[in-house]
């Protein structure tokens, strides 16, 4: 990870079919990847990503590569937000997100078969992986047409409000955002004060999906129980 002296495991989800065609794919970039396809890597249970692609492989026929980037542990609060926080420390996000637009999507675009244009490119996270999945889109238009916003830690810093304010989004970028009632005001208020500021700002409310599941938790469990219909209309 250049700017921060680190290594990291990648993890990548080949659709069923991969190795019989010669087809490009759409490819998805999710964060905190111990969690997204094994309970033996994950100490909070998993997505279930490539059980649920699997399924709707077989369901509908769709397609998807997607490419985990593992959390820093210790030192993820700080990877996963470009906005200093004064109790949780420095932000180191914006080389975070360095290395996945300039190390790890010229190795997966070179190395297999991807749709690499930003139509067919998407970015996925929960928590802080929600808040770093905003900054991305926002600061790398020309990467990302997709993103799909997981209880964003919005609490963390004001920042992300303040790029919303400071640059136009993409009319044509597809934004998904997510949060459980049982999260509580702290995660559910800034949610909804981002949606209507994005809206306000001029975005089309047909590319923006704002849902409130009644019974969602800050989980796991709560976001795998969505990952469905999230995929499925990112990338419709």
């Amino acid at each position: 990870m250049p700017g921060l002296d680190r290594s990291r495991a990648i993890r990548l989800y080949l659709p069923p079919n991969y190795d019989e065609s010669k087809k490009d794919y759409a490819v998805l970039y999710m964060h905190d990847g111990q969690n997204l396809f094994d309970d033996a890597t994950s100490f909070v249970g998993e997505w279930g990503v490539d059980e649920i692609l699997d399924q709707l492989y077989e369901k509908q026929g769709f397609e998807l590569i997607v490419v985990g980037i593992d959390n820093g542990q210790a030192k993820r609060m700080s990877e996963l937000s470009p906005w200093e926080n004064a109790q949780y420390g420095k932000a180191e996000g914006k080389e975070y997100m360095e290395f996945i637009v300039d190390v790890v999507k010229p190795l997966i675009d070179k190395n297999y078969r991807t749709k690499s244009d930003r139509e067919h490119t998407a970015i996925m996270g929960s928590s802080m992986g929600g808040l770093i999945s905003h900054y991305a889109i926002y600061q790398y238009p020309e990467v990302f047409g997709k993103a799909g916003i997981y209880s964003p830690s919005y609490w963390y810093a004001r920042g992300a409000f303040e790029i919303v304010e400071e640059k136009p989004m993409r009319k044509d970028a597809r934004l998904y955002f997510f949060v459980g009632q049982k999260e509580g005001e702290m995660m559910v208020n800034p949610m909804n004060e981002m949606v209507d500021l994005v809206l306000a700002k001029g975005h089309p409310s047909k590319n923006l999906q704002s849902i409130i599941d009644p019974n969602g938790e800050h989980n796991e469990r709560t976001w795998r129980s969505d990952f469905e219909n999230a995929v499925l209309w990112l990338f419709q």
